[in-house]
This record gives C-alpha cells, structure tokens and sequence, in this order.
C-alpha cells in the first residue's frame, strides 16, 4: 500500500474511532488511540524514506 493512502486511511479510521469516543462509547478511545500509534509509526517511516532519499541525492 502507498504511504501516503496508508496515512490517509489511519486518519479516516482514527476520525470514525474519535467521533464514537466522542459520543460516549469508552472503548472507542482505545482504538483512536491505536489509530494515533499508527500514524505516528506511518509518518515516522515516510519521515525516514524522505531523509534517505535526500541523503543519496546529496551523495550523487
């Protein structure tokens, strides 16, 4: 899967998961948590993708 739908799609989730916290539902906060984790680690590797690429680039 791309990063960047990757993301997008953990944030869609995260929304779904956040709007049912939001409306009461307890263990829905334990999810949109999980969801934040994700995206954390998401970005974090497409952090290091860019970073890398930027390196080669300075080294060609």
């Amino acid at each position: 899967m791309d990063w960047l739908q990757n993301l997008e799609s953990e944030m869609e989730l995260f929304k779904a998961e956040y709007a049912k916290f939001g409306r009461g539902t307890r263990i829905a906060g334990t999810r949109a948590r999980k969801h934040l984790q994700n995206i954390k680690k998401a970005a974090q590797e497409l952090r290091n993708l860019i970073q890398g690429s930027k390196k080669e680039e300075e080294s060609t």
